[in-house]
């Protein structure tokens, strides 16, 4: 029963975090919100603090079940290089859209980012979440996976904005759209166009390599 309450009250606290923002939210709201007096909720967490660190350990552990799930390298410093180098475009493809779905269906998640995205201009560390979950993080994780279609590090990072930009867009457009499977299609079809442009310059590139080797050898 207990495991149940603390579920409930990390679930609840989230969705007020969501719609106030973490700031803006008090342990009596949360009390409040579930029916139960304060010092109820405090024999499961002992602060709102408590609250949030138990909900980033929940999308720590959601990450890696994701990334895990979909064979894709680990986000750890050390010893993916390797790995990123290896990843097939298609399998990039079938992540992003999973990871959209994540962030933008599932409830947890969803309203984890909502409350970054709330929270980001107001409190430092939780900036820094927002930049590691949703911006800068993707970014250089993105950047580190094309580094095998790239010439240098700066034109993997060029090919990562172009690949995740319109993605971190079309999370807000979905918040507010009434064909919210219309912007599933969108980021589909961006998807579809970025590696048929990566894929056609891949092809271009071998074609001038092999006429520029026969005539080396001519």
């Amino acid at each position: 029963m207990a495991e149940g309450t603390k579920e409930r009250i990390l679930r609840t606290a989230l969705e007020l975090f969501a719609q106030n923002g973490y700031l803006g939210t008090s342990m009596n709201d949360i009390a409040g919100q579930l029916g139960i007096t304060k010092a109820a909720l405090y024999k499961h967490y002992a602060s709102k603090q408590e609250i949030l660190d138990k909900i980033v350990e929940r999308m720590n552990k959601m990450d890696y079940e994701r990334a895990e799930a979909y064979e894709m390298p680990e986000t750890e410093p050390d010893g993916f290089a390797e790995a990123y180098l290896h990843t097939p475009i298609q399998k990039i493809r079938t992540y992003s859209l999973a990871q959209f779905d994540h962030w933008t269906k599932e409830p947890f998640s969803s309203n984890f980012r909502k409350m970054l995205t709330l929270e980001q201009y107001r409190d430092s560390k939780l900036a820094q979440l927002h930049h590691d979950y949703l911006a800068g993080g993707p970014l250089e994780y993105m950047a580190a996976i094309f580094r095998k279609l790239a010439d240098s590090d700066d034109e993997a990072m060029q090919l990562a904005l172009e690949f995740y930009g319109p993605m971190y867009l079309l999370y807000s457009v979905y918040d507010g759209a009434e064909e919210k499977e219309s912007v599933s299609s969108l980021l589909a079809t961006h998807i579809d166009r970025f590696i048929a442009k990566v894929e056609a310059g891949y092809r271009s590139e071998a074609a001038g390599t092999a006429v520029l080797s026969r005539r080396n050898n001519g």
